[in-house]
């Protein structure tokens, strides 16, 4: 999931920024989510500095502070060095300044259009998602479901297990921060994981890797994020 970021010292033009990118979101059905917007570039730094997932930022030059739009980049980027950054600005001709401090922008949004500015706030939330789903899949292996008409990519590294659903012809999904229900089965998910997950019961398919500790008489499976389910005594050898 990429986290959004929005820092504007104009509350009006805060507000907007902030409203065509949770309409876009909502209507393009991204797997994006809104973590913060404000107007102190100091705050949004904080945050920025915990947050663990990558970014991006849709940031304006003139910030009324010591620190502009292009210093918090700066910042940003000793945190989040493969977010994206996107300047929303009246100064076009402040484009040069990008590469006097190496920020890499992803793109300059000007807001004395604001048709063109919803246009371009689109584009840029839907380009991020595109490179940022390259990007992991050549980092680190991702396992794709397609759901509710948008596709939600996950790496195997936070897959903790698959679970039968109670609902016909679907699976749950159990990842570091969320549950997906989707279409699907156990046995097609097994036959086409890596060896790192294991059938441990005709409803489970685990994901040895975040196994903390197997009960062998209760048959139970103990996960890392304190989630548990079953393993079947058949299945047992083969764990």
């Amino acid at each position: 999931m990429l986290n959004i970021f929005v820092c504007e010292d104009n509350d009006v033009q805060r507000r907007n920024v902030v409203k065509i990118i949770q309409n876009t979101v909502l209507m393009e059905e991204l797997d994006m989510q809104l973590v913060l917007d404000a107007k102190d570039p100091y705050v949004l730094l904080e945050k920025v500095k915990t947050s663990q997932d990558t970014g991006i930022y849709f940031l304006d030059i003139d910030l009324s502070s010591n620190m502009n739009g292009m210093k918090l980049a700066q910042q940003i980027r000793l945190f989040d060095p493969r977010g994206f950054i996107i300047f929303i600005t009246a100064h076009s001709e402040l484009s040069y300044m990008t590469f006097q401090y190496r920020v890499e922008a992803m793109d300059f949004v000007l807001k004395d259009n604001p048709a063109e500015m919803k246009v371009k706030i689109r584009e840029c939330l839907l380009n991020a998602m595109e490179r940022y789903t390259l990007q992991t899949n050549k980092i680190h292996k991702v396992y794709t479901i397609e759901t509710g008409g948008r596709k939600i990519s996950i790496d195997y590294d936070d897959i903790f297990f698959f679970e039968t659903s109670g609902n016909i012809h679907k699976v749950i999904l159990h990842a570091k921060d969320r549950q997906i229900e989707f279409t699907g089965t156990i046995k097609e998910l097994a036959s086409t994981l890596d060896g790192n997950f294991v059938r441990c019961h005709r409803s489970f398919l685990v994901n040895k890797n975040n196994i903390k500790e197997v009960d062998a008489k209760g048959r139970i499976i103990h996960f890392s994020n304190g989630e548990t389910c079953l393993t079947s005594t058949r299945m047992m050898k083969g764990l």
